[in-house]
């Protein structure tokens, strides 16, 4: 099969997924990677390579029994990426840290997928230096899921981009409903850009520079989704659309602020709940309910976000990640290699390309 060539999905879902855990980036690196990694090994057929301080990590494995696992490997890197780095220059400054050695296998065809609970800006800079773009995209973004009265919302961007072009949100538009076909199935899923009114005359100069991208876009035959205009941020939970575009700062608040209202939430109904003898009754009958409330919210139970838009599959857990959210992670990561999700993507934004090329002339070139 020549290089760059898409491989038949029937044959992807067969393939062996190997995938690289950055296994100090986390802030209970290595013991949450490790413990994740085995608890995935242990459960799915999928190769899992833990990169970082080998001697940390194998002294984990031993811990739990699985130093000599057929799934689990080791790759040292004698360097790790903390929180406080500087995205921009720790890829030159630390050249062997667990998270560069990890894109580097990746890039190396060693493994075909990056999970990583470290710092998201030193993430997104080794993506973009290691694997690189898709062609035609001029940014990659992140890409996550929030929980709706009747589903699921796909929010992009989530935090990668806090300065963007008209025609990175229409990117972004595409990339989203195109996850949310591959995930959920909706043949065109219905698309908005967040603002803060529903009239034209709404918005930010951004936004309204944005909107005629992606009714072009929509009005193509091809269009593999329906744009709807505009959003605002308290309707964005009532399931009357699939997919939200927005700038990386912008999204990245409305995920934090959905994080910290849905743990409020469940604090405060469970405070009530316990402040009486009734309360506490009714509390052994909706036991079932908020535990399932808690599961939609919690980004445990996902693993991770996907970076929509590299080479490669990669995935950004968060720095507070146990081993329950690195295993989901190594799993939904598994399943976008096995969806090839990766060229999914590709295919995608090249399809709508004229759109916001007509914005930018040349834009958006590899």
């Amino acid at each position: 099969m020549r290089k760059g060539a898409r491989i038949p999905l029937e044959i992807v879902a067969r393939l062996v997924v190997r995938i690289a855990i950055d296994a100090m980036g986390g802030d209970h690196a290595p013991v949450s990677e490790v413990r994740g990694a085995v608890l995935a090994a242990r459960s799915w057929a999928i190769d899992v390579v833990l990169v970082g301080d080998e001697i940390r990590i194998r002294a984990e494995l031993t811990r739990l029994g699985a130093e000599r696992h057929p799934h689990i490997s080791v790759v040292h890197a004698s360097q790790a990426v903390t929180m406080s780095d500087p995205p921009g220059q720790v890829f030159r400054q630390k050249r062997d840290s667990s998270l560069r050695v990890a894109f580097e296998l990746a890039a190396q065809n060693q493994v075909q997928a990056v999970v990583s609970a470290g710092n998201s800006g030193a993430i997104l800079s080794h993506a973009l230096f290691v694997l690189g773009r898709l062609p035609g995209l001029e940014r990659p973004a992140i890409l996550t899921e929030l929980p709706t009265e009747t589903g699921t919302l796909v929010l992009c961007d989530a935090g990668a981009n806090t300065e963007v072009k008209p025609a990175m949100l229409a990117q972004f538009a595409v990339l989203g409903s195109c996850y949310d076909s591959i995930e959920y199935g909706r043949d065109r899923p219905r698309v908005a850009l967040l603002s803060n009114g529903t009239e034209p005359e709404k918005g930010t100069e951004l936004t309204r520079a944005a909107d005629p991208l992606l009714r072009h876009a929509s009005d193509d035959p091809m269009a593999r989704f329906r744009y709807v205009g505009y959003i605002e941020a308290s309707h964005l939970f009532d399931g009357s659309i699939d997919v939200v575009a927005t700038d990386g700062y912008t999204g990245n608040i409305v995920l934090k602020l959905a994080e910290g209202l849905a743990d409020a939430m469940v604090r405060m109904v469970h405070t009530r709940l316990s402040s009486t003898v009734r309360g506490r009754i009714g509390g052994v009958l909706l036991r079932p309910l908020l535990r399932d409330l808690k599961q939609q919210v919690d980004y445990a139970e996902t693993g991770g976000a996907l970076l929509a838009g590299v080479r490669e599959v990669v995935t950004i857990c968060h720095g507070r990640s146990d081993a329950i959210a690195i295993k989901n992670a190594i799993k939904q990561a598994a399943r976008f290699v096995r969806c090839d999700l990766v060229s999914r993507l590709g295919e995608a934004i090249a399809r709508h390309a004229q759109a916001w090329q007509d914005e930018s002339g040349s834009a958006a070139r590899a």
